[in-house]
């Protein structure tokens, strides 16, 4: 197992156990696994990010290699550019959704796409043994990449219907979290001629708004701004701009679930006979909607990285996860929240439609997920305990309890904090309410012990 590498790349509490010590060794063995350059590095809106972008950027000349620094912008942002301008890799420096002190570096591969697993632990075997690059002919140089934004930005348009958005003259409420995403969106939505409402708008590594991480329970402002503006949907990004949550025209918030399902709805009817690729934790719909279009799903652990290269792989069309991480292939095959927000927009243009009308028509599904504080050694003992108490589980990944497809639970340690978190699907949402009950009263009980 991965001793450093997390479900998204490495995370850490700067100058706690993230210190710039460990960030230079750790980028010396991200540049030997990499051999040559160029690297494109980038980062999101952290305090911490313009200084590990110098130590990573000088580690990697250190080794020889070339860099280009891309400067603040989004994950997908970074991984989008690594391909379409022909770099050899890339290193985003982000924690994502975790809270202001992380910080984090994640490496992506010379096609975009975040490395694998088994890549991750030969990038670990370098850093553990120090069997670094040594006495280069050279040094790298380190320049400024200005084109990242806009070839991004391109890369969205090429893949929707850009003249039937603008005819719409939609009004979009963009929640971007203070995050990184605030570089791209509004950008993107003003060439749509899109009316936009921002909030949460300015780049700020402590989120003073509302958290780096959206979730139904803190997008209340985002709600708001759509009723009070008459909107037509309304977005909220996490902090370094992959993830997205949707709130539709009547103000409600709608899961990553949800979105994603009438997202894969609106893309199969134009491309069936498709694969689509999610986790173990998303809603069992998602086979229904498939089967409508002869298109079949895979399953895979959670983690973007795992849905991200089982798309590569088998070459599938959609990808996504329930937390509003959604994958587009034929754009990249990562979690971009400007993207899923094009696709978006894409949908409402091809019909006359509301937003919550759109997720009326979709077959009943009641998903939802909590989470406990715990160690990780309280998690493996949860997850043990659990293993004897249901042997015949699916233990995959963590452990996933079925009652059948459409009634189970799902709990797993977090790949990148301190916490078990508890997936659950149900028939209704009074039996969702008590499933969810149970397995948290049992849990917190176990963990207790």
């Amino acid at each position: 197992m991965a001793k450093f590498f997390g479900t998204n790349g490495i995370r850490g509490v700067f100058k706690k156990d993230f210190t710039l010590e460990f960030i230079h060794d750790m980028t010396l063995s991200i540049a030997t696994y990499f051999k040559e350059g160029p690297i494109l590095v980038g980062y999101d809106g952290r305090d911490s990010s313009p200084i590990i972008a110098k130590t990573v950027c000088s580690a990697l000349n250190y080794c020889g290699i070339d860099c280009k620094n891309a400067g603040l912008v989004p994950t997908p942002c970074l991984e989008y550019a690594v391909k379409k301008l022909g770099y050899n890799g890339g290193i985003m420096i982000t924690a994502s959704h975790n809270p202001p002190q992380y910080n984090g570096i994640k490496p992506a591969a010379k096609d975009g796409v975040e490395i694998s697993r088994e890549d991750e632990l030969i990038i670990e075997d370098i850093y553990l043994k120090k069997n670094w690059i040594r006495n280069p002919l050279r040094w790298g140089i380190t320049g400024t990449e200005e084109e990242t934004v806009e070839v991004y930005i391109q890369g969205i348009f090429s893949h929707i219907d850009s003249e039937k958005i603008k005819s719409k003259n939609f009004k979009v409420v963009l929640d971007l979290g203070n995050g990184a995403q605030a570089i791209t969106a509004p950008i993107f939505c003003e060439r749509l001629g899109c009316e936009i409402f921002l909030v949460n708008e300015k780049i700020d590594g402590s989120f003073p708004g509302r958290g780096s991480e959206p979730t139904p329970q803190n997008l209340q402002e985002l709600s708001k701004a759509v009723l009070n503006n008459n909107a037509d949907l309304g977005i909220a990004f996490d902090g370094d701009g992959d993830r997205s949550i949707f709130c539709d025209d009547k103000g409600e918030i709608l899961t990553g679930d949800k979105s994603a399902l009438v997202l894969v709805k609106h893309i199969l009817s134009k491309i069936p006979d498709s694969l689509v690729v999610t986790c173990l934790n998303s809603s069992s719909s998602i086979e229904n909607i498939a089967s409508e279009f002869n298109s079949k799903v895979i399953r895979t652990k959670v983690g973007s990285v795992e849905v991200s290269r089982k798309m590569v792989s088998t070459n599938a069309l959609i990808g996504f996860e329930e937390n509003g991480g959604f994958m587009y292939g034929p754009h990249n095959q990562v979690r971009d929240g400007c993207m899923t927000l094009a696709l978006m927009l894409d949908l409402l243009a091809s019909s006359e439609d509301s937003l919550s009308h759109k997720f009326n028509d979709l077959p009943p599904s009641y998903t939802t997920k909590d989470k406990i504080s715990c160690s990780s050694e309280d998690a493996k003992k949860l997850i043990q305990s659990l293993k004897e108490e249901f042997p015949s589980s699916d233990t995959t990944d963590g452990i996933k309890i079925s009652n059948n497809p459409k009634s189970w639970v799902m709990i797993r340690p977090s790949g990148t904090e301190s916490i078990i978190r508890i997936y659950g699907e149900a028939e209704t949402q009074e039996k969702l309410d008590s499933l969810m009950l149970e397995y948290l009263q049992k849990s917190k009980s176990i963990i207790s012990r």
